[in-house]
């Protein structure tokens, strides 16, 4: 008995739907980390966000270059760093309760003329 061999042709990852997918997402989250940035966002959101475009973008070459193929232990690292990311993150938010605790009321804003006291 002979085996047949099916050749599987796969398109490229740019014009499949995973890669358009992929694409949309990265578009996304570099246009709302350029927003943060024009509405001068807290800092915290624009490191998130690009935190988030540079994981996109890495993905995205993973599997243009098709390393995803010859990667069998991709997703141990992934998970290590993310982890390592959530870690971060709760430190964050940790210090940023600590900052809000010590000084309730914020930082100094400058009031409207009609408020301010008189000297006499």
């Amino acid at each position: 008995m002979e085996t047949v061999q099916l050749k599987v042709h796969h398109r490229p990852f740019c014009f499949s739907v995973k890669g358009h997918v992929k694409l949309l997402r990265l578009a996304l989250t570099v246009t709302s980390m350029t927003f943060f940035i024009i509405a001068q966002a807290p800092e915290p959101y624009i490191v998130i966000t690009g935190f988030e475009v540079t994981v996109i973008f890495f993905f995205i070459m993973l599997y243009i270059l098709r390393l995803d193929r010859l990667m069998k232990c991709l997703f141990w690292p992934l998970l290590a760093f993310g982890l390592i990311t959530a870690v971060c993150c709760l430190a964050d938010g940790v210090l940023i309760y600590r900052k809000l605790l010590f000084n309730p009321s914020g930082p100094y804003q400058k009031k409207p003329v009609h408020e301010k006291k008189e000297v006499l």
